[in-house]
């Protein structure tokens, strides 16, 4: 089976809930819309967490967010095959994958690209605070310039899109935090991938991010909720 879930910012609850209903084993994918939660504050500080989540019986791959490191700039993170693309991880923790933006993984019976990050509304509340921030949260060009080559190796076609933000169309503005002005807000992720959803043709397309679950048209925004992919 394949589930696709919210940002988890490491508490993996809801896959205790989800053991409890059905049988899990390492041949099923749990897809995590970024903010996982397992690269935050370091190698040696995220170890607990990657731990609680290497002995729940799955096979998580992982979304890039914004509150979380890029796994090609930690040490420990080695790259190997998986469902057709490449993904990056820890030999200790073998069934914790990160995903490569701009990959396209097989899951089920459906092409998935992968498209992660996102601007952080909290930057500077994080930088006053000494938080944890990343500067390369979001996309950079060379990411965008791969996701945009890979779609049109496509055809300009795939069947699901998997990213952490939304196009800008699709913001569910309901949830935006009103101590937070707008303004603020570096929207050029949601803009570009705009774009991109202008120029493709898809069947679904699921991301995290925002803290809410609902569905728009074709795209569905996770938080709590669990889908299973299905034909």
């Amino acid at each position: 089976m394949v589930y696709i879930t919210g940002d988890t910012h490491g508490d993996f609850g809801r896959f205790y809930a989800l053991r409890r209903r059905v049988s899990l084993s390492r041949e099923d994918i749990v897809v995590i819309l970024g903010d996982a939660g397992l690269n935050f504050y370091g190698p040696g500080l995220d170890r607990p967490r990657k731990h609680e989540a290497s002995r729940l019986p799955v096979t998580f791959l992982c979304i890039h967010g914004n509150h979380e490191m890029r796994p090609g700039t930690i040490p420990t993170y080695v790259t190997r095959e998986f469902q057709g693309g490449q993904v990056l991880y820890e030999p200790e923790f073998p069934n914790i994958l990160f995903a490569r933006d701009g990959d396209v993984y097989k899951l089920g019976d459906y092409d998935c690209l992968v498209i992660g990050g996102a601007y952080s509304v909290d930057k500077f509340y994080r930088l006053q605070h000494f938080l944890p921030w990343f500067p390369d949260e979001q996309p950079s060009e060379e990411i965008k310039e791969r996701v945009e080559s890979v779609i049109a190796r496509r055809g300009g076609a795939v069947d699901i899109v998997l990213s952490h933000t939304c196009p800008i169309k699709y913001e569910p503005r309901e949830v935006f935090l009103p101590s937070i002005p707008q303004y603020t807000v570096d929207k050029r992720t949601e803009i570009w991938l705009g774009e991109v959803e202008r120029g493709l043709t898809y069947r679904r397309w699921y991301c995290g991010h925002f803290h809410t679950d609902k569905t728009i048209d074709k795209l569905r925004f996770m938080y709590n909720d669990i889908d299973v992919l299905r034909a």
